[in-house]
């Protein structure tokens, strides 16, 4: 690969994230290539397919240190402006017209990738109780006499409290206005859907059946949702995306700040989730063989931030001490007023939120698990972009979040990216020879069986070789570098260690996890010092929340681990523990229990009485302030080895290397491990 100068052009793709330097007059199309992002051009570059449409997005990006302007991509020929203005994508560009002269923060559409991201929300299978919020009643009607005034919606009121015991119900204002239309075509004999026994959202003319709804969990990176007949409570169709308000920021801090830095950033992003609702919702509904209006009712879950954005409202109150909520407990509006295209009358439930930073997808995650019901002492982590932590049992709960970022999905790291065929997801290092074997996102084999060059058959080679390492990768790789002695206990690469494999930027190391033979790009794919130390960051942030809602409770150890969420599902326990992510625990107590925030939205979507425990169990947890928590520092700083500088891991006995020298100081000596795996729990 070519070498830049600071001068050439920084360009950036997302939702991927990956960057790099290219030279002045590269086409984007070109530029994605180099860096690993494979755009969708079946033509070949020659205006003709219309598949490589991309979007530049506009204004300054301090969370990238970028700024991107029109100007920046060279000016459309007539040829692309004929063929945008037909495809009414005038806001687009085509990458393999449009030229790069200056930084550009590029954003690729879902359907201009030609490897779709890999959402891994997928629902698990629960037993849920239904007693869904929206339900059907079939009902029979007096018709309308001359000198009998009561009005054809009394008329309705009167049959549905005589028939089904409903009373004092109203009536959504979309439905009043078609009533009687309706009323006299099925000869006053309807079909009423009923929201929560008390608002009539809809009237069919005769009998019908089919009531549907929509559980969401809006992530700061992705978006997962389940369409539900709320009848049986099957789920008819999974629909998961990237998260198009990443273009503004990676993590939520990022997004508070572009709120306050734009007068249009709220705006921008409020309108960038609605319209990704908009298409899930359409894409479930056409998977599943119904309409988009046909779905009567939501439930969305987030981060309070995400819940901020999506209502329309600011958050940047969010950015700072005190944190302070716009409103805590859970909500119902209407989908309408949030310009979502569901059925007119459709409802939106939002989940309560415990505090500034642990919204409704924890309080999801909890009436997905119910730690609060069980003796055991549970630690349940939603490991993702901003990771939230609960610690308890039926007893007690404290809650926390911790701003670990979102190099754990593959951002900020020099070859990160986001989960997608060629991810490298999994990776073994030799400790003798220092060689990595890893696996990809769509390949079975391991990289050491592959079969790769002329004198194989092209059936026989990998259809995906190595684009860039996903977040499950990065933890792994991390790991295993440090059991192989490539790096020492303070992330450091080993200044000892000679093998061609590493290599050194000054003082500065960096390793060869793929050679250029096995990576997408012709070039190797590193793991640098910079890496490592974004890594230690995150996890240091994390436990370190965790630590701290540990020692609140008096606690030492846990009883039982669950690792939920996109990124926690696909963690192997062992690796977690061997980077640090979380404390000393037997492995076989570690579980991973996949999207639980999503599982908890469906619950609430099928169980309106879970609506009322979540708000219950959202005021009954205690909530521990990590940001202003005084000990904070102290414990991140104990959390940055690996695995930590400051507690035992007798679980892990036999798997890390011998104690290096340097550590003694700050207890990880075998000796001081024996000593304080003897100290007692003591019961809060």
């Amino acid at each position: 690969m070519t070498d830049h100068n600071n001068n050439d052009p920084l360009v950036i793709f997302m939702p991927s994230g990956r960057r790099g330097r290219v030279s002045p007059g590269t086409l984007v199309l070109d530029a994605a290539r180099q860096l690993g992002v494979e755009i969708e051009s079946i033509c070949g570059g020659r205006l003709t397919c219309n598949k490589c449409r991309v979007r530049l997005e506009e204004g300054h990006f301090a969370k990238h240190a970028i700024t991107s302007t029109p100007d920046h991509l060279s000016s459309p020929s007539a040829e692309e402006v004929r063929l945008l203005e037909r495809l009414d994508s005038l806001d687009c560009r085509l990458s393999c017209n449009a030229q790069i002269v200056g930084d550009a923060l590029i954003f690729v559409p879902e359907e201009s990738r030609a490897h779709k991201q890999v959402v891994r929300k997928d629902a698990t299978m629960r037993v849920i109780d239904l007693f869904p919020a929206v339900r059907q009643v079939f009902v029979e009607v007096d018709q309308a006499e001359l000198g009998e005034h009561r009005g054809d919606w009394g008329r309705l009121q009167e049959a549905l409290a005589a028939k089904w015991e409903l009373h004092d119900l109203i009536i959504d204002l979309p439905v009043l206005r078609e009533l009687q239309a309706t009323l006299r075509q099925g000869k006053w004999a309807v079909t009423v859907t009923l929201w929560q026994d008390r608002e009539v959202i809809d009237v069919q003319p005769g009998y019908a059946e089919g009531v549907y709804g929509l559980a969401v969990d809006i992530g700061s990176t992705t978006i997962a949702g389940f369409l539900c007949d709320l009848r049986t409570g099957e789920i008819l169709a999974t629909e998961s995306m990237m998260n198009p308000q990443v273009t503004y920021g990676e993590d939520l801090m990022s997004r508070v700040s572009f709120a306050m830095m734009h007068n249009d950033g709220l705006d921008k992003m409020h309108t960038a989730v609605i319209e990704a609702l908009n298409r899930l919702a359409a894409s479930t509904a056409r998977e599943a063989g119904i309409r988009q209006r046909h779905i009567q009712e939501a439930v969305f879950v987030g981060n309070t931030t995400m819940i901020h954005i999506l209502l329309g409202i600011s958050p940047v109150e969010l950015g700072g001490a005190p944190f302070a909520l716009a409103n805590r407990d859970s909500m119902d509006v209407k989908a309408r007023e949030l310009g979502l295209r569901l059925h007119r009358s459709a409802n939106v439930h939002v989940l309560p939120a415990e505090a500034g930073h642990v919204g409704a997808d924890n309080v999801a995650a909890l009436i997905a698990e119910v730690p609060y019901t069980l003796d055991e002492v549970t630690l349940l982590v939603d490991v993702g972009t901003n990771a939230e932590i609960v610690l308890g049992n039926r007893e007690w709960m404290y809650s926390a979040s911790s701003p670990t970022g979102p190099a754990f999905e593959g951002a900020q790291i020099r070859f990160g990216m986001r989960a997608a065929p060629g991810a490298i997801e999994r990776v073994r290092i030799d400790p003798e020879t220092k060689v990595a074997r890893f696996r990809v996102i769509g390949e079975e084999a391991w990289s050491d069986e592959w079969q790769i060059g002329p004198q194989f058959a092209a059936e026989a080679q990998p259809k995906h070789l190595a684009a860039g390492i996903c977040g499950s990768g990065i933890i792994e790789v991390v790991a295993e570098m440090f059991l192989a002695g490539i790096l020492l206990p303070d992330g450091r690469f080993n200044p000892d260690l000679d093998h061609e494999r590493i290599t050194w930027d000054d003082r500065r190391g960096q390793y060869m996890l793929a050679t250029a033979e096995q990576s997408t790009t012709g070039s190797p794919i590193l793991v640098t010092q910079d890496d490592v130390r974004s890594i230690q960051l995150a996890k240091a942030a994390l436990y370190a929340g965790i630590k701290l809602l540990m020692n609140q409770a008096e606690l030492t150890q846990v009883d039982r681990i669950v690792l939920a969420g996109a990124f926690g599902s696909y963690i192997d326990p062992k690796y977690a523990m061997i980077l640090g992510l979380i404390p000393d625990c037997e492995l076989t107590k570690v579980t991973a229990v996949g999207n639980a925030a999503g599982d908890g939205a469906r619950i609430a979507l099928l169980n309106r009485h879970k609506r009322t425990e979540a708000q219950r169990i959202a005021e009954w947890v205690t909530y521990v302030e990590t940001a202003v928590h005084p000990d904070f520092q102290q414990e991140f700083v104990g959390a940055i080895h690996i695995p930590h500088a400051s507690d035992a891991f007798p679980h892990l006995d036999g798997l890390l290397p011998e104690p290096v020298g340097q550590r003694d100081e700050v207890g990880n000596g075998r000796g001081e491990r024996r000593r304080r795996r003897t100290r007692k729990p003591q019961t809060p």
